[in-house]
């Protein structure tokens, strides 16, 4: 006759399987949600880079014929990703709503020139690029004046190497904070069955015999884990697509399904390697060291 477990024990192994996936699968959830960020870290400084733009002063002269005719020599150049007119109403138009009062009417006339806002790709927007550019478009027929921020693009370009190696190293440490975080879970959970560990050994149990229930069940607990946490980074992600999609690429499926695999070996391969070394551990230890 199979006698049955009572069930408080069942109850405390299956809250105690409940809180080792949950806890596995927090941790996992930030792997990912680093990963992610990390994967877009480039994204955001291309976006950033190519917020950088030139803006052309056109004098009054220019012709409609002559300024389509600029307009495409501008487009056709390779460093520039967009070229956009604005005549003199709308510059007047957002000058006014930037400053909050009518200057027009307070002038009695509109002081502003027609311009060219010229936006470049991330890589044309170093120093020595856009000092170069700007002598260029100098050059351009019916352009009086170019201009840049330049204080801007300084600032730029001397904390980006600093940023991405200030975000390196924090994702190194967070890394092996997370890979903490799941090998104690783990060994917690072995810990808590030494003595079956032990008893299987007084009855002749072979040590890869004795392993391999620990390594499956933990492998599992990986799997699921990582199954779970991407459902929530997609949820994540899903929220948060409208706050954050000019500056997080969400429109690269290759991208997540990187991240979603990431996030499962991670949980597998931890679980399996922690599995191994804590169940490794207490088949070394005697019976009476598995009291401290």
């Amino acid at each position: 006759m199979k006698i049955k477990n009572p069930k408080p024990v069942k109850r405390r192994l299956l809250n105690a399987y409940v809180v080792s996936t949950l806890s596995i699968t927090l941790v996992l959830f930030l792997v990912g949600l680093l990963t992610f960020l990390l994967f877009n870290a480039r994204y955001l400084n291309q976006y950033i880079r190519e917020s950088i733009g030139f803006t052309l002063v056109l004098n009054e002269e220019v012709r409609e014929v002559d300024l389509l005719q600029l307009q495409k020599m501008l487009s056709a150049q390779a460093e520039v990703k967009t070229a956009t007119y604005i005549d003199v109403e709308e510059a007047g138009k957002r000058l006014r709503e930037e400053l909050g009062e009518d200057f027009i009417s307070f002038l009695g006339y509109n002081p502003l020139s027609a311009t060219i806002d010229v936006k470049l790709y991330a890589d044309y927007t170093h120093n020595d690029s856009l000092a170069k550019l700007e002598t260029k478009f100098l050059d351009f027929p019916f352009v009086e004046e170019v201009y840049y921020q330049r204080n801007l693009v300084n600032l730029i370009n001397e904390n980006s190497d600093k940023l991405g190696f200030i975000i390196g190293g924090l994702a190194t440490i967070m890394l092996l904070i997370f890979v903490a975080l799941i090998n104690n879970t783990i060994r917690l959970s072995v810990y808590s069955k030494r003595f079956i560990i032990n008893t299987m050994q007084l009855v002749g149990a072979t040590r890869g015999f004795i392993r391999k229930p620990f390594v499956s069940s933990g492998v599992l607990h990986g799997l699921f884990g990582g199954l779970i946490a991407n459902f929530f980074l997609i949820l994540v992600i899903i929220n948060y697509n409208k706050h954050f999609h000019e500056i997080i690429n969400y429109s690269m499926p290759d991208l997540l399904a990187v991240v979603f695999v990431i996030v499962v070996i991670t949980g597998i391969s931890l679980s399996w390697i922690s599995t191994t070394l804590a169940v490794n551990k207490f088949l070394r230890l005697r019976y009476d060291e598995l009291f401290y």
